[in-house]
């Protein structure tokens, strides 16, 4: 067990922002609120056999990474704010552990190599947060509410009077809410506020989606309107699950958002899927594209589309794309989507389980000349065991060709890394591309692209491989993804 009087040096982060050191008997130490660099003395909470967690109490060498924290609730102290790990940490050396993490998870995880790293997507570090979800707590022993994120480790909500990430106009309303929500007369029995921001034309449009367990009295529906009036929000009601969220008053503005680039409007509902930062999002979506490279006259296939984020920006671009999601909702919604920005005529749609993806399903899709990924943090490794499987028997399918570029968008560098071995490995792609994206500053969320490029002499080698491992196992149903974990 490391003593509490061994200095320790800190040799990096890990993936929960903990500094990671060797004790002197080379056990690991992860320590909370230490940075790379830092020597360090530190109490030992909980230990295993190859491992120790402990916390920082003396610091002789301080990083020159370390900086002050921009929120007040920033912290290890007791109550401390658990929405953010690395305020302390400099922005620009933020992203670079995030790039770290992405090399290494595709090289551990996927023994891929990207042949060029891209620059990191970054962008502002405070106020970027578009959609969040707080926590609402009336405790009757001290006679107020709570609104906001949990405290760090612990399912209590933080007493938080500010909030440095989310917009600035959002945070001042987080003491007023508490007063709102301390004087309904169901406040005991309203959970939950979620936020959506919308930006249609440059109008930014704040929607709270009000979670309540109980009918509103007329009371409480005549405060929520006071409050909207005085703080320029629309209020969505949510009696029971997504599907029952409904405006309080219908006659509010759109809540939308805008692709300038691709002269794209994209309206949605407060509880649909769209991406934390407007921003960056805008931005990678230009670069995904641009890295796609998709001409006039090629179809494109779009997996995962959601709303149709990338959809119909490719759809300015390509002859035909198909937009293929799992909620036939959301099919429902990027159909409308489309005819409201007037590329129904190149954009198509159809629901599918893209958990459950097979040879025969892919196929019956068509051919595509590129793939747009955007998987969940599950990533998509039906998806790519399907192609892997046609591309080492073509059999399967004759005349169907594989996609000559691949962009995958990622928001978990290990299933990304798993799919990326898949892809290089045994499908016969390369990695010609992959960079981080910075979606959420100061959390320890790592987003990131990678390009892949068909290598018709690497495919070819696979198909080899495949037939010669058929022969010898005397099996016609060669095993292509050996070796990977779903």
């Amino acid at each position: 067990m490391t003593d509490v009087s061994e200095w320790l040096k800190v040799e990096s982060l890990d993936l929960e922002a903990q500094g990671v050191a060797h004790n002197s008997e080379g056990k690991v130490v992860f320590i909370e609120g230490a940075l790379p660099g830092e020597e360090v003395q530190v109490a030992v909470g909980r230990k295993k056999n190859n491992w120790e967690q402990a916390a920082m109490v003396a610091m002789r060498r301080e990083s020159a990474q370390r900086v002050r924290p921009v929120c007040p609730h920033f912290g290890l102290h007791a109550g401390a704010c658990g929405g953010c790990k690395m305020q302390h940490l400099h922005p620009g050396a933020q992203v670079a552990v995030k790039q770290r993490v992405l090399e290494d998870n595709l090289w551990h995880l996927g023994k891929v190599k990207a042949e060029a790293l891209l620059r990191p997507i970054e962008g502002p570090a405070t106020g970027y947060r578009y959609r969040a979800r707080l926590s609402v707590r009336y405790v009757p022993k001290k006679g107020h509410v709570l609104v906001g994120f949990h405290e760090r480790k612990s399912r209590y909500i933080a007493d938080m009077q500010v909030c440095k990430v989310l917009p600035e106009k959002v945070s001042a309303m987080l003491l007023p809410l508490r007063e709102l929500i301390g004087a309904m007369d169901g406040r005991d029995r309203l959970p939950q506020i979620e936020l959506a921001i919308g930006d249609n034309g440059g109008t930014q449009v704040i929607a709270l989606v009000l979670r309540h367990l109980e009918p509103l009295s007329a009371g409480d529906v005549a405060r929520l309107r006071a409050f909207a009036a005085e703080h320029g929000v629309q209020w969505w009601l949510q009696p029971k699950g997504p599907e029952t969220v409904h405006l309080l008053d219908a006659d509010g503005p759109e809540l939308a958002y805008t692709l300038p680039e691709f002269g794209v409007v994209m309206p949605f509902k407060p509880t649909d899927f769209t991406q934390v930062n407007h921003h960056i999002n805008t931005v990678l979506v230009g670069r995904a594209l641009r890295l796609l490279g998709v001409q006039a006259g090629e179809r494109v296939i779009d997996w995962f589309c959601g709303l149709g984020n990338f959809t119909l920006p490719l759809a300015t671009q390509a002859r035909e794309v198909l937009g293929i999601e799992g909620s036939e909702a959301l099919v429902q919604r990027s159909r409308e989507n489309a005819k409201r920005n007037g590329l129904d005529h190149k954009a198509s749609f159809v629901a599918r389980n893209l958990f459950e993806m097979t040879p025969q399903l892919l196929v019956a899709d068509g051919a595509a000349d590129r793939w747009l990924i955007d998987p969940p943090r599950e990533g998509a490794f039906a998806l790519v065991k399907a192609l892997a499987d046609l591309v080492q028997d073509p059999s399967l399918a004759p005349g169907w060709t594989p996609p000559e570029r691949i962009v995958y968008v990622s928001c978990a560098p290990a299933t990304l890394a798993r799919d990326a071995g898949l892809l290089v490995n045994v499908a016969g792609y390369r990695c010609v591309q992959a960079g981080a994206v910075n979606m959420f500053p100061h959390t320890a969320h790592v987003e990131s692209i990678a390009v892949f490029e068909r290598d018709p002499q690497a495919q070819a080698q696979a198909q080899a491989q495949a037939q010669a491992r058929t022969a010898a196992q005397g099996d016609a149903s060669p095993p292509p993804s050996a070796g990977f974990i779903a």
